[in-house]
């Protein structure tokens, strides 16, 4: 062809290809970038919640009892007993708390909601019973214990607590129905007098640090039902005015707000306790001297195996073990907010939220004491502590987050996909017989479609 170029043979030049650029690599990305990516996804989990809350206080609870054991072997001895007894009267409450958790995590929302005017009645029946002569028992100066035979007692007033939640979650729930809650007076009547009646009922018997948590409940759902801030700055005034009034006229809580901060026991030895709880946190270091060899429980910490164990925890598992604490007690606060805000049930929400305060504050009020950051208040660590009547309610509250986390947007569908990998089908007549083919290609298409689509 003219014009065009010719090899020697005649033919026309192999027209090579033209090299194209290389492709780019994959970009690496940040690991630290990475691995907040891959949180954000599981906390978007629908299933996220239900297993921070299981997960979170069954662990709480399992490192509680092995700590009261390690904490109280040397009072049991002290009062003639046998090394076990606390741990063993803390073992029996745990099971029957793990009942109770289970009934509540399986009741349906309509049953507790009938049952909050029940167990409120009942917390004040016998909160009033204690001041009765006789039968109320003095422990530690207060009078808030019925003897129930034998070494075994109940505190009626941490079952108050429980009380205020879902009557108070109840109550909120009800007028929002009815849109009543825009008005003042439908927030504060009749949940502000009940709420102060529980706790004159506590504090004649010189309760102050359950008063707080009560007062703590009473805010939280306050906050819950959107009360404004003049409203919510004028009844924290209230508060704040009869506890600086009650602080101030009793000596025994005036030596506790000083001292805070205190490095020596002073003149008496006012603040042993505190001081000695410093103490044992302190001699822990990094990973604590090994469980079981506290030092300060051998009668240098008073209450080692109640309101100081985070003390002894940190001791003997150092830094590493209250740190461990710390985050499951984060992890659980952080669940209950999370079920409290991505719900649509007016009581659940009031309900999640009244019960992730009561737990928040109440292990803030406790480690803040044993860090010497706030006065001693006398609470007990939440499903930590030594104590049966604080356990209970406390797990059954426990029980309630459970069962409200199942009810969260896409938690049941993915609770209802998930199926056992073994075993065998179960036939009509009770016998088993093999799974098929086509049953099980079925149920494998779910479950990849149930984690394409990030539910689990």
């Amino acid at each position: 062809m003219p014009g065009s170029p010719q090899s020697r043979t005649g033919r026309p030049p192999v027209q090579r290809a033209v090299k194209r650029p290389a492709a780019p690599g994959p970009v690496h990305e940040n690991p630290v970038l990475r691995l907040y990516h891959r949180l954000r996804r599981a906390w978007d989990r629908p299933l996220t919640a239900y297993y921070l809350i299981s997960g979170g206080s069954a662990l709480i609870t399992v490192l509680g009892l092995v700590m009261v054991y390690s904490a109280s072997q040397i009072t049991a001895l002290q009062l003639s007993l046998p090394g076990s007894y606390f741990f063993r009267k803390q073992f029996l409450a745990a099971l029957i708390g793990a009942g109770l958790l289970v009934a509540a995590m399986r009741m349906p929302v309509k049953l507790h909601r009938a049952l909050a005017y029940p167990i409120l009645a009942g917390a004040v029946f016998l909160m009033i019973l204690v001041q009765v002569p006789g039968i109320g028992v003095a422990v530690n100066g207060n009078q808030n214990w019925i003897s129930l035979g034998g070494s075994f007692q109940i505190q009626p007033s941490e079952f108050g607590k429980l009380a205020l939640v879902l009557w108070g979650a109840d109550l909120l729930a009800r007028k929002q129905d009815r849109r009543l809650l825009t008005q003042w007076k439908h927030m504060l009547v009749p949940l502000v007098p009940a709420a102060f009646m529980l706790l004159g009922l506590i504090m004649i018997g010189g309760d102050m640090g359950t008063a707080i948590i009560l007062t703590a409940i009473l805010f939280g759902l306050l906050w819950l039902a959107g009360a404004p801030t003049r409203l919510f700055a004028g009844v924290l005034s209230i508060a704040v005015l009869l506890g600086f009034i009650l602080i101030k006229t009793s000596p025994n809580r005036m030596a506790r707000l000083n001292c805070l901060g205190a490095t020596d026991p002073g003149p008496g030895d006012a603040c042993w306790q505190a001081v000695h709880g410093i103490y044992a946190l302190a001699s822990g270091g990094l990973f604590g001297s090994g469980l079981g060899a506290s030092v300060e429980k051998w009668g240098q910490l008073p209450e080692a195996h109640t309101d100081f164990i985070f003390a002894v925890t940190g001791e003997e598992l150092g830094l590493a073990g209250t740190l461990s604490v710390l985050a499951l007690f984060a992890a659980l606060g952080y669940a209950g907010i999370r079920v409290a805000g991505r719900t649509e049930d007016p009581f659940v929400r009031y309900a999640a939220g009244g019960v992730t305060t009561w737990i928040t504050a109440q292990a803030v009020i406790n480690i803040g004491a044993v860090l010497g950051l706030l006065p001693i208040a006398g609470v007990p660590l939440p499903l930590f502590s030594y104590g049966g009547s604080a356990l209970l309610p406390t797990m059954f509250a426990i029980g309630l987050l459970i069962a409200f986390a199942r009810d969260e947007p896409g938690a049941r569908a993915a609770l209802a996909l998930r199926q056992p990998r073994f075993g065998r089908k179960r036939g009509a007549g009770g016998t088993g017989s093999k799974r098929s083919p086509r049953s099980w290609n079925t149920m494998r298409r779910r479950a990849s479609a149930a984690r394409s689509s990030g539910e689990r």
